[in-house]
């Protein structure tokens, strides 16, 4: 069985010193091997063959039958790392609530301990006869929702 750990840090020796981060590894029974990258402007093919053939070498003398796969984290796929929360600071994100509630806004800030949503909300302002959409900033921690994504916008 090849070792995710093992996989892992061959990864991020090969990130050391480049803009792109480790979203995830992922290690199967039947040996396939999958590394998640990504990058804050978007990830290169030629940089994911040249993470692959450096795994490769490195793994080649350990493990007789693999397959491995490099790539980048997928477009519209729910966050999996904090570096992936801080690219879209400011930018439309959708989450779903632990209780099913989906959610759209601006992502405002993130941490290691939570992020912070902008959601336009009608409210009551004095003086006005008509609610009015204000921005409402709504802090979660990252147990309380089963997903964040970033909004896939093609206009």
């Amino acid at each position: 069985m090849i070792d995710k750990k093992r996989i892992t840090e061959l990864a991020e020796e090969w990130l050391q010193d480049k803009e792109y981060f480790l979203v995830d590894t992922d290690v199967n029974n039947e040996n396939k091997i999958t590394v998640e990258i990504d990058h804050k402007d978007g990830v290169w093919i030629e940089d994911c063959c040249d993470l692959s053939r450096f795994i490769n070498s490195r793994c080649q003398p350990e493990i007789d039958d693999y397959e491995l796969e490099v790539g980048s984290a997928g477009i519209g796929q729910p966050f999996k790392v904090l570096q992936q929360f801080l690219n879209k600071i400011d930018e439309e994100v959708e989450l779903l609530t632990k209780e099913g509630k989906k959610k759209h806004g601006i992502l405002r800030s993130a941490d290691e301990n939570g992020f912070v949503v902008g959601i336009d909300e009608k409210q009551k302002q004095e003086g006005k006869k008509k609610p009015v959409v204000v921005e409402v900033e709504h802090s979660f921690k990252y147990d309380d929702v089963k997903w964040v994504k970033a909004v896939i916008d093609f206009k």
